[in-house]
């Protein structure tokens, strides 16, 4: 005879439609009425979008290497950054400009690392995060190792990762959420679900009703947000980072949203992904729901909403001026992409810089 040994749910949670007003048929948290901080998280959203728009032009004159946009992210990015605690550790994928701007890394070193520059990885604003991890999902167990650690000294910290929809079929997420379940760690994973990994639509990824529910099967409490609704993401965060820091244990928290931009500069989604789709996504991206909200909160208006996108501009050209200096007069040797990995190289790395000094720094001439 048949008997039901465990039931799951995984709950969504959204406070702001599309349009930007309030889902009033449910309890909205005290959050959504903090309007000097919505306000400015607002602003950091802003200046993201406009510090993506800058790397990619240039990347497209020639001034930047491959880059990673976070177009149509900035409110599950800022949501993730600002909730944080500085103590805490964030371990990032290579796109969460959003968060690591709220945790004090700077636009030049964004743009350094993306420009080939080692000494952008070295941000001083963040010193207790992880570098940029262009392998996918690798980032999510050097995060449960840091709540290990956190847990065996007995710290209230908590660490933080983020991972997409594609990198959460991996097995190194799967095996940080058996960690986190196993030994009870203060740990948080996020998947940023944007619909696409690369060119492979989230459909033919994976036919489970949520990626939250992952979290389910390791035993984890696991819910979805509105990853376009800044209020969602954030109360979420703050839901999650409070229990872990408390001792409850791990966390996952799957963000719903939409990868607006190319992949990264070298692709072209125009050659997989219907037009109509992203103009779907441009209805219901985070910035304008925002800015709905508080112009009818009477929080915001046009005249600041100017101001904004003025002083983000001068503050992004500032950065890019700077990093474009650095490059040109203080160039990194090619030797340099050998030097931050090992404390002592392997035989076969060290043939291979001993080669690459022979060559003469010239930008890449010979």
């Amino acid at each position: 005879m048949a008997r039901t040994v465990a039931a799951f749910k995984v709950d969504h949670f959204q406070f702001l439609d599309p349009d930007g007003k309030l889902i009033e048929d449910q309890q909205v948290p005290a959050l959504a009425k903090d309007f000097d901080r919505l306000t400015r998280l607002y602003r950091q959203m802003v200046l993201t979008r406009v510090f993506d728009k800058k790397a990619i032009a240039l990347q497209r004159t020639g001034k930047l290497g491959t880059y990673a946009s976070c177009l149509g992210h900035e409110a599950a990015h800022v949501a993730i950054g600002s909730a944080m605690r500085p103590e805490d550790c964030f371990a990032p994928m290579y796109r969460e400009y959003g968060v690591q701007f709220c945790r004090g890394v700077r636009m030049t070193d964004v743009l350094l690392y993306w420009g080939g520059d080692e000494r952008g990885s070295d941000y001083a604003g963040a010193p207790h995060d992880f570098a940029w991890s262009v392998p996918i999902a690798t980032q999510c167990l050097h995060a449960a190792g840091a709540a290990m650690a956190y847990k065996l000294r007995d710290e209230k910290r908590v660490a933080v990762s983020v991972v997409g929809d594609g990198g959460s079929s991996k097995g190194d997420f799967l095996e940080a959420i058996n960690a986190g379940s196993a030994w009870k760690l203060p740990l948080v994973l996020v998947i940023v679900n944007n619909q696409w990994a690369i060119s492979v639509p989230r459909s033919r990824q994976n036919t489970a009703a949520t990626l939250a529910q992952k979290g389910v099967a390791g035993g984890l409490p696991s819910i979805q947000v509105d990853g376009n609704d800044l209020i969602a993401c954030l109360w979420a965060m703050e839901k999650a980072l409070a229990a872990a820091r408390d001792g409850h244990g791990s966390f996952v928290i799957e963000m719903l949203t939409y990868r607006i931009s190319d992949h990264t500069t070298a692709d072209d989604a125009r050659r997989y992904r219907p037009n109509e789709e992203v103009e779907d996504a441009w209805r219901k991206e985070p910035i304008a729901r925002l800015r709905n909200y508080l112009i009818e909160q009477g929080a915001w208006d046009d005249e600041r909403e100017q101001a904004l996108q003025d002083e983000s501009t001068e503050e992004v050209q500032q950065a890019a001026d700077e990093y474009l200096a650095k490059v040109a007069d203080d160039p990194q040797p090619v030797t340099a992409m050998f030097d931050y990995m090992f404390a002592e190289l392997p035989h076969d790395l060290a043939e291979q810089r001993a080669c690459a000094e022979q060559y003469p720094d010239d930008g890449g001439q010979h």
